[in-house]
């Protein structure tokens, strides 16, 4: 028999990034003593349906997880389906990001967890999708995060948030363990891009794993999108869990 679901709270709260008030969707256990933080990082369409679906996900399996809207300077409470419109407004969005900010985002994520609940273990995980696997890269430098689940992040080696080298240049700053989950059909992602970031981690010695979906696309992960891959998804899942698991909950 499958062990129970233990039960979650959810809340919207604000959080603090370089002097504003940023929201960001909250899901925790009820009884939340001790346990680890997630930070979870949108795809371009914000922190819509199925964004806090994984956040609750995450909780349920003991983790206090909290998602920021890092859209919110420009667009406060974005949140859009997968039509094309959507896309072409969250990739606008994105266009205007700043590396400085998200990664101010998600350290007050992080603040706001270690504030208001108790006994929270230093290492941190994140997880991202989409222009959030990128993201969930870049915030892989900071020294709290201890294990990152990036998946099929576009353009780490091609570019930053606002400019400058590229995400990949700062591979050497990761601390923790980077896993990366990529689907081989995705065309916004060449199979030559996934290699150099696993040779970069290696160059690196980052510890790692990158994951590759012979028949998955971008956006596999998500079940409200036509290219949800159900085998490659579950898959994943497994993975991210287990890796979080093991850096953050097995530890010590």
């Amino acid at each position: 028999m499958a062990a129970a679901t233990p039960p979650i709270q959810t809340h919207t709260v604000d959080i603090l990034s370089q002097g504003l008030a940023i929201p960001a969707y909250l899901a925790h256990p009820t009884e939340s003593t001790d346990c680890p933080t997630v930070v979870v990082i949108q795809e371009v369409f914000g922190v819509n349906d199925h964004i806090r679906a994984v956040t609750e996900r995450i909780a349920q399996q003991g983790y206090i997880v909290i998602a920021p809207h890092i859209y919110h300077r420009q667009a406060p409470g974005f949140a859009v389906g997968y039509d094309e419109a959507a896309l072409a407004l969250g990739r606008q969005y994105k266009n205007a990001t700043q590396a400085d900010e998200l990664l101010s985002d998600i350290q007050g994520a992080i603040a706001y967890v270690q504030q208001h609940f108790a006994d929270v273990p230093a290492a941190v995980g994140c997880i991202g999708f989409c222009f959030g696997g990128h993201v969930a890269y870049l915030a892989a430098t900071l020294p709290a995060i201890q294990a990152t689940a990036s998946f099929y992040g576009a353009g780490i080696g091609q570019f930053t948030p606002g400019g400058g080298a590229p995400t990949l240049s700062r591979t050497a700053d990761i601390q923790g363990t980077v896993y990366a989950f990529f689907g081989m059909q995705d065309p916004l992602i060449t199979v030559a891009e996934v290699d150099a970031l696993e040779d970069t981690l290696r160059t690196h010695r980052v510890e790692h794993r990158i994951y590759r979906y012979p028949n998955a696309t971008h956006g596999f992960f998500c079940d409200q999108r036509t290219s949800y891959d159900s085998i490659a998804a579950q898959d994943a899942w497994t993975h991210a869990l287990r890796l979080f698991q093991e850096k953050l909950v097995d530890v010590g």
